[in-house]
């Protein structure tokens, strides 16, 4: 009985185990489907019919069932504190999910079920402490997921011209990223994307725990490069993800 308030979220954390539609065992597949049955029975006997009302403060909105398909409801946030109520008028207890969304400015670290740390060394430096135009820099993510996850996206952004070194085109130095160290850690890689923009490395699972994505970079523009921070997000439960601020980046012409 001390579980009852739980179990929302069990059932929730179970389907978030699956891959592609399924468990990784037979066994978990049999009491995966015994367990949901049951979930059902026990929550979701009664079909949902009717209205569900949301109101916000002065902002209201309605929700008609049945619906084929989840629906999604955007309010903006009110200047002062205000009391959230959602009441289904009609029969069943449909589920609702509640996010509250910010743009605030990032000064440290965020962390909300991933931590993330960044580290950038340099290869080659014309100048020691200052970049130039032509030098080389180690990138290291060291990355922590704090449970189990599927389907995880890590992006980390690059300076306006730079180039990922890695990619096995022409004028890339295969000396340049001899020292970096390959994924280390549990986590299931699926691909990598080594764009202008940002390095993305997408994860089909990550287990509980840490693990390290390194990539090298050679800067090709001067100037001043302001950097949205890295990020990495589960991709089916977006509330779960980390933020790291990047300082701005200046590069010299040699």
């Amino acid at each position: 009985p001390h579980w009852q308030a739980e179990l929302p979220r069990l059932a929730r954390g179970a389907l978030g185990r699956q891959l592609k539609g399924r468990w990784n065992m037979t066994t978990a597949n049999a009491w995966g489907v015994l367990a949901m049955e049951q979930f059902s029975r026990k929550f979701e006997s009664t079909p949902v019919t009717g209205t569900t009302h949301i109101r916000l403060g002065d902002q209201k909105a309605e929700l008609n069932w049945p619906a084929s398909e989840p629906k999604q409801v955007e309010l903006e946030l009110p200047d002062t504190r205000e009391s959230l109520s959602i009441q289904q008028a009609g029969s069943g207890k449909p589920w609702a999910m509640v996010q509250v969304k910010a743009a605030l400015p990032l000064t440290s670290p965020l962390n909300a079920g991933f931590k993330l740390k960044r580290n950038v060394l340099p290869v080659e430096q014309k100048t020691p402490g200052v970049w130039s135009r032509g030098d080389t820099a180690r990138v290291t993510l060291e990355l922590e997921a704090q449970s189990d996850l599927s389907w995880v996206v890590v992006d980390d952004p690059v300076p306006g011209g730079a180039t990922i070194l890695g990619k096995g085109l022409g004028r890339e130095s295969s000396l340049l990223t001899q020292g970096e160290r390959g994924p280390k850690g549990r986590a299931w890689l699926a691909y990598e994307e080594r764009r202008q923009d940002a390095f993305r490395a997408y994860y089909q699972f990550v287990p509980k725990g840490t693990w390290t994505v390194e990539y090298t970079v050679r800067l090709n523009n001067p100037g001043r490069f302001v950097l949205p921070p890295t990020h990495v997000e589960a991709l089916y439960a977006p509330e779960i993800f980390a933020d790291y601020p990047n300082p701005p980046v200046e590069v010299l012409a040699p």
